[in-house]
């Protein structure tokens, strides 16, 4: 709720899904077994995906951006996982959700404990992923 968006509209919504039946119908728009077994998934949809800034990028794929990237460190601050599930059928996605055509779903977000033997992601170093001054 309190994650920056472009125009500070907050022009998205979050469905927090934890119906058994629901999740595994999600599961199987995204053809991803493991979302249904999630205790919960939030789809972040956005309200207004035509919506774009002076410099011509979308503010949905930001401003949802910013959000589900809250969500998932505050879960990782409580000791749960998340994975962002970005391949998934959209129009079976807002039919399971009853999401309005006019809105889009951004990302599926499934969120619960960890697993044991769950192994510690592998991220690039800081001399990979920043530059100074110049590409």
């Amino acid at each position: 709720r309190l994650a920056p968006s472009a125009h500070n509209a907050q022009d998205w919504k979050l469905v927090v899904v934890q119906d058994q039946k629901k999740r595994e119908q999600l599961a199987q728009a995204a053809g991803q077994p493991f979302v249904g077994t999630a205790p919960v998934v939030i789809a972040a949809v956005s309200l207004n995906p035509t919506d774009v800034l002076s410099s011509g990028v979308p503010t949905y794929p930001i401003d949802l951006g910013i959000i589900v990237d809250h969500l998932t460190l505050a879960a990782t601050s409580l000791g749960l996982v998340t994975c962002w599930v970005g391949a998934f059928d959209q129009e079976e996605v807002r039919k399971v959700l009853n999401i309005p055509a006019e809105c889009k779903v951004v990302v599926l977000l499934p969120l619960g404990h960890p697993t044991d033997g769950a192994e510690p992601k592998v991220r690039k170093g800081l001399d990979e992923i920043i530059s100074n001054e110049n590409f």
